[in-house]
């Protein structure tokens, strides 16, 4: 949790101790200038800071909560970059204030003490109002990034507690702290910090649409990066930096380092050399906030401004406001003036604000939710089920029997399914959100050992319009399913004659023709993708990568075409590759026997349409896979003609369930292949590290806009039970 917490643990102590030093600040000199009764005032102030600040936070967490998925991305996206603003604002306006801000704070006191109650007031509100806002949004951001609010809470309760802590320490005078030196350095970690809450900003931007480059990667390294481990816990949970980041992310990230903390370390040095020249020493020490302190003379120079309430002002320092007189005895009056209870305006400043958050999040939520509870078992189905206002519904799904079930809100009718929630086990509740408008709705509920129980049908009138999807059963892709076989049983009959071929050449020492033959055979396997889950334990054989490997390219478990490729394009010569190429051919064949018995799940159809993609995105496109021969292209150019043929046994069961997906995912192939095509001239392909900059950004941006196109496609043909 600690990674979480250290963020929000230093925007506390930093914003705690500057809020804390602003009262401290006020506090002495009310006490100094013997105006003790007003410090009723500042309290007042502080605490209706306080109510407003965590009024805000409260706006802001109930406000996300009320929107959609995307729009909640946006939203955060949003406020990251406004936090970030200002985190950039306090850190630099903190490293020209730090030495003399507290004769700034005086001033305003000495005014407020000249104008009355109302003032002084205002002015500790907006003192430490300015802090507590940037709290909240920073500790909401970081709570977001983390997904989680225990860390930030605890963080940030941390710092606060020790920032206030300092803060009396400063002001009982037992504590003396370079406040400039440790403005100075937190604000250093906090450009860090704030640079990698931009990169989240920005991540959330592009997932809310609001900025493109979604899907377009500087590097994706999740393929070998253990997300679970300490130092990727540490830097995505401190930094932001994740395994995978968008270019838009990394040009935000280093361009925001790169210029704030240049100018940020120019602003120090600069402070210095006029802080250590030119500067009389008693200046700066009444320059300084509780701890740059000066000797001057042979003598002390003058105290820090939060000292004990016990020290006299020197006579320059006292605020312009003559002393409390006697007052006059009052003349008598008709009536007594009514006082107003000391404690109405404490309790005002803390109610106002709260109520105002309350309205915002009253109005924040226009789509009421039912919270009707639906109760479910493997012999009873929908108990307590009530015909639902138009909307979006929020229905709490209780299961009282003794299995586990599938749980489906599907039009009886066409069985097409509105919303669901899989395996919800004996004794639990889960939330189930639908938008449901006109029709026919009810439950269907199917146990784990038992046959599917369907509630009673109920009407919800209004126009129609919810969005439901039409089932599919494993019957349905049966069709699909041997059209593929079919698909790959060709292709690797093709590839037993290829790989042999590919042996007898390096067996005769033809090397420049094993490298055309070593292409045209790797294709053919590469555009068999969909089925590599079944190829069971002849694909790490045949197309195995040495990641992870003792010996890695020189380990004798490496082999199959990314060995041989390692072997032609490094110089091997061809009796070192013989056997490889002969174990290579050996495997081809005996997968090919080995197939028609393998068990190919129906179900994987649709997952694989858009995993080969996925793969080409994070090896080929990449350069991963490449062992020298440069070919990632022509690899990713077979991927896509994979995907193709899958998509043409799927076509039936899409056009029926998105008739409008296909012609968009057409178009994305067609501009992915013509991009392809460019960079293939005559048997040769441009590597992919060869690529210019433009080129490879438009490579990866088409073919993440393809994966984008292909993703509800697991979710349409997911197989769902429904006996």
């Amino acid at each position: 949790m600690w990674d979480d917490a250290f963020p929000s643990f230093l925007i506390g102590l930093r914003e705690g101790l500057e809020a804390g030093l602003i009262v401290s600040v006020l506090v002495a000199t009310l006490v100094r200038a013997g105006a003790r009764s007003r410090l009723p005032q500042v309290w007042t102030g502080v605490l209706a800071a306080i109510a407003l600040s965590m009024s805000f936070g409260a706006v802001l967490t109930f406000t996300a909560a009320s929107l959609s998925t995307t729009a909640q991305e946006a939203f955060g996206g949003t406020l990251s970059i406004v936090a970030v603003a200002f985190v950039t604002a306090m850190v630099f306006w903190m490293r020209r204030s730090a030495r003399g801000f507290a004769g700034e704070i005086k001033e305003k006191v000495t005014e407020a003490l000249a104008m009355g109650a109302g003032v002084l007031v205002l002015t500790s509100f907006l003192a430490v109002g300015r802090e507590g806002l940037e709290t909240a949004l920073f500790l909401w951001t970081t709570a977001r990034a983390a997904n989680e609010s225990a860390g930030p809470l605890t963080g940030a309760g941390i710092g606060l507690v020790l920032a206030a802590a300092l803060c009396w320490g400063l002001y009982r005078r037992v504590l003396r702290i370079n406040l400039t030196r440790f403005f100075t350095a937190t604000g250093m970690v906090l450009i860090v910090i704030a640079a990698g809450v931009l990169g989240y900003g920005l991540r959330d931007l592009q997932e809310g649409t609001v900025l493109p480059g979604g899907t377009a990667y500087a590097f994706d390294l999740s393929g070998s990066v253990d997300a679970g481990a300490w130092y990727s816990t540490l830097l995505q949970g401190v930094l932001n930096l994740t395994p995978a980041m968008t270019w838009l992310q990394v040009a935000g990230y280093v361009g925001y380092l790169a210029v704030v903390m240049t100018l940020f370390v120019r602003g120090v040095r600069g402070v210095r050399e006029q802080s250590g020249a030119g500067v009389p020493a008693r200046a700066r020490a009444r320059a300084g906030v509780g701890a740059d302190e000066a000797v001057a003379d042979g003598k002390r120079a003058a105290a820090p401004s939060v000292t004990s309430p016990a020290a006299p002002l020197p006579a320059t320092e006292r605020p312009a406001v003559p002393p409390p007189a006697t007052e006059p005895p009052s003349t008598p009056t008709t009536a007594p003036t009514r006082r107003r209870p000391a404690w109405l305006i404490p309790v005002a400043v803390v109610a106002v604000p709260a109520l105002l958050a309350g309205l915002v999040v009253a109005l924040a939520h226009p789509e009421p939710t039912t919270g009707e509870t639906v109760a479910v078992s493997e012999t009873d189905c929908g108990q307590g089920f009530t015909a639902p206002e138009p909307g979006r519904q929020d229905f709490l799904m209780h299961n009282t029997g003794n299995q586990t079930s599938e749980v489906y809100l599907i039009d009886p009718s066409s069985n097409a399914v509105y919303g669901e929630i899989e395996g919800l086990a004996p004794g639990t509740t889960r939330d189930l959100v639908a938008t449901v408008a006109g029709g026919t709705y009810a439950w269907r509920c199917v146990p784990a050992d038992g046959r599917a129980v369907t509630s009673k049908a109920v009407r919800v009138g209004g126009a129609a319009g919810a969005h439901a999807v039409v089932p599919v059963s494993e019957r349905d892709l049966a069709a699909p399913l041997k059209a593929y076989r079919a698909y790959v049983d060709r292709g690797l009959a093709a590839l037993v004659t290829q790989t042999r071929k590919l042996s007898d050449d390096i067996r005769a020492g033809r090397l420049g023709t094993a490298r055309t033959d070593w292409l045209t055979a790797h294709r053919t396997y590469a555009s068999l993708g969909a089925a590599y889950g079944t190829f069971e334990d002849f694909d790490q054989k045949i197309d195995g990568r040495p990641d992870g490997l003792p010996g890695g390219v020189h380990d004798k478990d490496f082999t199959g075409f990314l060995r041989i490729e390692y072997g032609l394009w490094h110089g091997e010569p061809a009796f070192g590759l013989k056997g490889v190429a002969q174990q290579l051919a050996e495997d081809s064949a005996g997968l090919r026997k080995a197939f028609p018995h393998q068990d190919f799940d129906s179900s994987d159809l649709p997952l694989r349409a858009h995993e080969i993609l996925e793969n080409t995105l994070q090896f080929e496109l990449t350069g991963d896979t490449d062992q020298g021969s440069g070919t990632g292209l022509a690899t990713a150019d077979a991927n896509l003609a994979g995907t193709r043929e899958l998509l043409v046994v799927l076509k039936p069961l899409l056009t029926r369930r998105a008739p409008r997906l296909l012609p968009t995912v057409d178009a994305d192939i067609a501009r992915l292949q013509k991009l392809l095509d460019s960079a293939h001239h005559g048997t040769g392909w441009t590597p992919v590290d060869r690529l210019d900059r433009t080129t490879k950004a438009r490579l990866d941006g088409a073919t993440g806009q393809l994966l984008e196109d292909l993703s509800p496609v697991p979710d349409l043909l997911e197989v769902r039970k429904s006996a």
